[in-house]
């Protein structure tokens, strides 16, 4: 018997100085049986970096065509392809191809930087791509903000990033 996603229940209230937005966020996400509430919170962290209406989650793990994030014209073009880990160099090319904007978050710690020193050369070719690594210590401590219905105040300002819950 396969085992099912677990539904996690998201009040995101965004206060974005840098950008001037302010939006509440009522997300309901599906993580994967295979998905870490590391990986999970820095979905809701990449979502609430760059919250927009048109922002939207892919449709999971297991899709190998589309994005953990994206968000599309109306007419269907990727403006923006938002992924998770460390993905292979193909796929970001491909994604580099596809959107006019690439946003990658690594967050393994060690792991990540031993791919970023294996990639870097050809990775940083792409003028459409930005690579963010999210420190250990930041994941952990969104991981202990971590309940399946979490109400959580995001404030960025001057680059700086304050999640309270």
């Amino acid at each position: 018997m396969a085992l099912k996603s677990t539904v996690v229940r998201a009040d995101l209230q965004i206060s974005d100085l840098d950008r001037h937005y302010y939006a509440n966020h009522n997300l309901t996400l599906a993580q994967h049986p295979s998905e870490t509430d590391e990986r999970l919170m820095v979905r809701l962290l990449a979502f609430a970096l760059h919250a927009d209406e048109r922002l939207e989650f892919g449709r999971g793990l297991s899709q190998d065509d589309e994005p953990d994030l994206w968000r599309k014209e109306m007419t269907g073009e990727i403006v923006q392809w938002i992924d998770l880990g460390q993905p292979d160099e193909a796929r970001i090319r491909k994604a580099c191809g596809r959107s006019r904007q690439v946003v990658l978050f690594t967050y393994g710690g060690r792991s990540s930087d031993i791919w970023w020193d294996k990639n870097a050369n050809s990775l940083q070719r792409s003028k459409n791509l930005t690579v963010i690594d999210i420190p250990v210590e930041t994941v952990e401590q969104l991981v202990s903000l971590m309940v399946r219905g979490m109400r959580l105040n995001v404030m960025i300002q001057d680059g700086e990033l304050q999640v309270l819950g």
